[in-house]
């Protein structure tokens, strides 16, 4: 296993100096799903939510929270996202939301990825749960990431 790159030879936490490492182009996709009454999910598909449209605002939400990562994270460095792309999925039950997040940069966009996530489920339930307080957001993921140092990575299937 790796050493904690979060904390320095005295064990104190510090933001990793990413400063004399390379560019690349950097790519993280992670997922999530949120649990709910069958009813609650066809309103949310077919927009008859009076509240509006919750994919819609969950969508905004998601996006706006992984430019936030490092406001909301203590050790994240900020960066200047090129691409945010948020997207519902619905099933029996259950909508999941995959967030893919792009850079060019010196460190990885995971946690923007697993952010927006979580902050676009946590919006439906949000906007949901008059109607449904009994939801349950779960099986929050990383799915893959590419580029840096490390290169790529899948989560086994």
């Amino acid at each position: 296993m790796s050493k904690l790159t979060h904390f320095n030879k005295k064990g104190e936490a510090h933001m990793v100096d990413v400063g004399a490492k390379a560019e690349t182009q950097r790519v993280a996709i992670a997922s999530g799903r949120i649990s709910m009454e069958q009813a609650t999910l066809e309103k949310i598909l077919a927009g008859e939510h009076f509240k509006g449209d919750v994919l819609g605002v969950a969508r905004v939400a998601a996006i706006m929270a992984s430019k936030r990562t490092a406001d909301l994270i203590p050790l994240c460095h900020p960066l200047a996202l090129s691409a945010v792309d948020i997207d519902f999925t619905p099933d029996d039950g259950v909508m999941i939301c995959t967030a893919t997040v792009k850079t060019r940069g010196q460190t990885g966009v995971e946690m923007e990825a697993l952010l927006a996530v979580e902050v676009g489920l946590l919006t439906i339930y949000d906007m949901c749960k008059s109607i449904d307080r009994g939801m349950i957001i779960n099986d929050i993921k990383l799915l893959e990431k590419r580029g840096g140092k490390s290169g790529e990575w899948k989560r086994p299937e």
